[in-house]
């Protein structure tokens, strides 16, 4: 499984005007459903669930990343959104940091391992400091979606 398996393409959004957790996560949402992915009449339904899964424990895992999840019945295919802040999103990271870049991953509720193998793939490459850095310096969905490849393909130096 490859970040550009999971990722949206249309679902990057390189400034995210949130600053606030849930703002963001509405927004991530939103720039799926726009993508297509995610039918509209769901929309608040999966941002219930993906807030309910944050009031367990914060998916801010610090080092300016967070990760928030959901596998839910009306996600058919996984799929993944990713935000961009140069402010930084209050997310209750662990090192109690703000957050930078955010991938809001869904994915079908009967398919765990499925997720399970995303949310591998995805944590590997943000544990990289560069793909981090070169992450948070992407200035458009086009910088972010060639990193991504790049990631894939494994070109970093890491």
């Amino acid at each position: 499984m490859k970040l550009c398996d999971i990722i949206s393409r249309e679902a990057i959004v390189p400034e995210l005007a949130g600053t606030e957790r849930e703002d963001v996560i509405r927004e991530l949402i939103g720039a799926l459903v726009k993508a297509g992915v995610v039918a509209s009449a769901m929309e608040k339904e999966i941002l219930t669930a993906v807030l309910q899964r944050e009031r367990k424990g914060s998916t801010g895992f610090g080092k300016g990343v967070a990760i928030p999840h959901v596998k839910h019945t009306s996600v058919k295919k996984l799929t993944a959104a990713v935000g961009i802040s140069q402010q930084g999103i209050e997310f209750a990271a662990l090192d109690r940091q703000p957050v930078y870049s955010v991938f809001l991953l869904m994915s079908p509720a009967d398919d765990p391992e499925a997720h399970l193998r995303a949310m591998e793939v995805i944590f590997k490459n943000l544990s990289q400091d560069n793909f981090r850095r070169f992450l948070r310096q992407a200035s458009s969905a086009e910088d972010v979606w060639t990193l991504l490849g790049d990631a894939d393909n494994q070109t970093l130096h890491r």
